[in-house]
């Protein structure tokens, strides 16, 4: 009987990498004895969302304990519920890492209804919708009209959000940073030119051309910088990687994936200033953690960083991104002395532990 009342979470993840991973595994640890695991691997993610739903259907037992189910939105959680009704009784939760309905594609490519489609069904099968920023649940529901007028015919109305609304709430995505004295470098009495870290993964969406064409103008410029570029590639690495590999191989302290967490926070605690240039984020946690290191952001003003990070980190354009660095690497005291204003201690995992334990200490089911 006493097995029957711990095991009381199933943690579903159809993409077991990254941000998805990272918060699967801390929500194991916290309810040690209290959950099981069921995933997939991060690969073929459109695959993921497409056929997940029937693997997980005849993963999870037909005899179980389970009060509450916890997936990404990468699931078709309506499709895993037909698939298995049983499954109508136990609350579940759905977390938004990114949606579909605003999810940018490349040029001559048209979005796949499908992904956005798979994500609006499953909020009316979920019990509680959560965003990791308020970004990101606006921009889910002021799109769910929009996207729907890509239907020939019979459209569903305003209701459907009405629907959908009152399940919804941002709670953001818990960061586990890392202790400051293990990776104190002295910023501050620090000598030699500016080091300047790119940490994102190696797709288009996060729009490298830009990051490379303002640092190629440094170079023709004669500026001194460092440049570690970190993040994992996937199948389609932009072509401008190789190429800036090799043209700035003289300027480059740290490239590529970097096997373990230790390593990727001790490149971080080396850098001055950490610059995204996303076409989209939803959230941003290599900046943030960047940030906790002490690295100075630089941010597009758009997307989710206005939600996070003060004016004084945005850029508006990349001639405005290529101006602020200039001056940065002129004077690099003016980042290494710089006090950051950024609370990062509230995307604590500590800061938001309470919050998530809450959520499966509901008294109904």
């Amino acid at each position: 009987m006493e097995s029957e009342e711990i095991r009381h979470i199933a943690l579903v993840e159809s993409f077991y990498g990254g941000s998805h991973r990272q918060l699967i595994d801390l929500l194991e640890k916290n309810f040690s004895g209290s959950c099981d695991k069921y995933y997939m691997t991060d690969k073929k993610w459109h695959w993921r969302m497409r056929t997940s739903s029937f693997h997980f259907a005849q993963k999870i037992p037909k005899k179980y304990n389970y009060r509450y189910l916890f997936t990404s939105a990468n699931l078709n959680l309506a499709e895993l519920v037909g698939l298995r009704p049983d499954l109508c009784k136990v609350k579940k939760i759905l977390y938004f890492h990114e949606n579909q309905l605003v999810y940018p594609v490349r040029k001559k490519q048209e979005r796949d209804f499908q992904y956005g489609y798979n994500q609006i069904i499953s909020c009316l099968a979920a019990d509680i919708i959560l965003f990791n920023s308020a970004y990101n649940q606006e921009t889910f529901l002021s799109s769910i009209k929009s996207f729907f007028n890509l239907m020939p015919d019979h459209r569903p109305g305003k209701e459907l959000v009405e629907e959908i609304k009152p399940k919804c709430e941002v709670l953001h995505f818990p960061i586990s940073f890392p202790r400051h004295d293990l990776y104190d470098r002295g910023r501050a009495t620090r000598d030699g030119p500016l080091h300047i870290v790119w940490a994102h993964r190696w797709e288009h969406d996060k729009d490298p051309d830009t990051f490379f064409d303002v640092l190629y103008s440094l170079k023709e410029e004669k500026y001194d910088f460092k440049l570690s570029v970190m993040g994992q590639g996937f199948t389609d690495v932009p072509e401008i990687f190789e190429r800036a590999r090799s043209d700035m191989k003289e300027n480059i302290v740290a490239w590529g994936f970097q096997e373990t967490k230790a390593e990727f926070f001790t490149a971080l605690a080396d850098a001055d200033v950490a610059v995204s240039t996303a076409l989209h984020e939803f959230y941003g946690v290599s900046m943030l953690e960047a940030v906790s290191l002490g690295c100075y952001p630089l941010c597009p003003r758009r997307l989710v960083y206005p939600e996070i990070f003060p004016d004084d980190y945005l850029y508006n354009t990349k001639n405005q991104l290529l101006k602020r660095l200039r001056q940065f690497c002129k004077r690099p005291e003016l980042v290494r002395r710089h006090h950051l204003k950024v609370d990062v201690e509230k995307f604590s995992w500590e800061h938001l532990k309470g919050k998530y334990e809450a959520l499966f200490q509901a008294n109904e089911c």
